[in-house]
């Protein structure tokens, strides 16, 4: 397939349009073990300080690497060597969900915290194959508009489990919102089914082969750059997660906005803005080298942080929140894409589920582990200083992205075998 039939009609190819869906369901999940729980909890009267422990249930995000391997080495019996254990996951997720609806944190805050963990364990695992997959289906070319299409669907799950979660909470209560949420995951099984499977994939051979083979080859390849490459991975979104791990609890508390003002603009302005976002990062990584496009998004998602100050002083004005909840997620979006396409670019196909794990792991440290931090910081220096904060936390990555920017330029081009 040529790039110019990419460029000129990513929607009518079934191999990225599928790559898009699949990213629906693999985000899904995540807020709704994360912003919407953490909305769920605010509600019911939770301390800042529970809340900011209640992060921690994401740790499976951190951790997938571990469990990896055994996804190279165990395709199960049905739908190939990654899409079954994509269909096996998110039959998971859906009954995490739908148990969720039957629960209360006044009454059972404890059981919803360990079906929480079970969801983000379900939900990493899925990530696991489904990044896998979508790294072994994608030919180089296809990159730009296959990670765009990605993040597209992932930002929409984001938004309908994270938005319109709010919006429906407020009105038929957060047990049917989990419910329904279930029912998606259940609809997304189709998805999978009818996905193509990519050729010649070949599980490894042995446990010691799945376990060490990944990561001695990943150190191999890239030597001493190999630490450098890992540290990107941690600090590149860094800023981005510092500044969204209490932001629904800032939003609820501070500004004082309703539930379903906070997902009506987030559905409106949100959903717009991240699928615009994706796709001109698409647009951006086609026509653009990767590490002008890294650095460029990476200082904008950085600096549009710093909207969230003017909340800190708005009250609970739309026009203040449409605007820096559009450029968030625009700016995100462009961001994101960006990044993804390096961390593609990065693995070998052969060990595409446990080295994507593993970066993708590195990647997920701030979103999980920031918010116990956050929850001590905001008490000591305000919210306006904290988002400075959040901003200024994206200098070390980027700093990163100019050091490395020859060995960017050289793992573009390349798929690697």
């Amino acid at each position: 397939m040529s790039t110019e039939r990419m460029g000129s009609a990513p929607g009518r190819n079934w191999r990225v349009l599928s790559i898009g869906l699949l990213g629906f369901a693999s985000g899904l999940p995540l807020a709704l073990s994360g912003s919407a729980l953490q909305a769920w909890f605010t509600q019911a009267g939770l301390s800042l300080r529970d809340i900011g422990w209640i992060t921690l249930i994401g740790q499976a995000y951190v951790l997938k690497f571990l469990w990896a391997p055994l996804l190279d080495r165990l395709p199960l019996p049905w739908l190939g060597r990654r899409r079954g254990w994509i269909l096996l996951m998110q039959l998971l997720c859906g009954m995490a969900l739908v148990s969720m609806s039957f629960y209360t944190p006044q009454g059972s805050a404890g059981t919803l915290a360990f079906l929480g963990v079970l969801l983000a364990f379900s939900s990493a695992t899925q990530d696991i194959a489904y990044d896998a997959h979508r790294t072994d289906l994608l030919r180089p070319e296809e990159r730009g508009w296959g990670t765009a299409m990605m993040q597209g669907g992932y930002r929409t799950a984001m938004l309908v489990s994270g938005a319109l979660a709010l919006i429906l909470a407020d009105h038929v209560g957060w047990s049917w919102v989990y419910r329904l949420m279930g029912v998606l995951m259940f609809a997304a099984m189709a998805v999978t089914i009818t996905s193509p499977e990519p050729p010649d994939e070949q599980a490894t051979r042995t446990f010691a082969e799945a376990v060490v083979q990944p990561f001695a080859d990943f150190f191999r390849r890239y030597g001493a750059l190999a630490l450098a490459w890992m540290a990107l991975m941690v600090l590149y979104k860094l800023c981005d997660a510092f500044a969204l791990s209490l932001s629904t609890t800032f939003l609820l508390r501070v500004p004082k906005f309703s539930l379903t003002e906070l997902g009506a603009i987030n559905k409106t302005f949100g959903l717009v803005a991240g699928l615009l976002g994706a796709l001109a990062g698409g647009w951006v990584v086609t026509r653009m080298r990767l590490f002008p496009a890294l650095l460029v998004l990476g200082v904008l998602q950085a600096v549009v942080n710093l909207g969230y100050i003017w909340l800190v002083h708005s009250g609970p004005d739309l026009v203040a929140l449409a605007s820096v909840v559009g450029a968030e997620n625009f700016f995100s979006g462009l961001g994101s894409t960006a990044f993804v396409v390096l961390v593609t670019a990065l693995c070998n196909v052969r060990f595409s589920a446990s080295q994507f794990a593993l970066l993708s792991s590195l990647a997920a440290v701030g979103r999980v582990f920031l918010g116990p931090l956050a929850a001590w910081l905001v008490p000591n220096v305000g919210w306006s200083m904290f988002f400075a904060i959040t901003a200024l936390s994206a200098i070390p990555g980027l700093i990163l992205v100019v050091a490395l920017r020859g060995a960017i330029g050289r793992v573009e081009q390349v798929r690697v075998h």
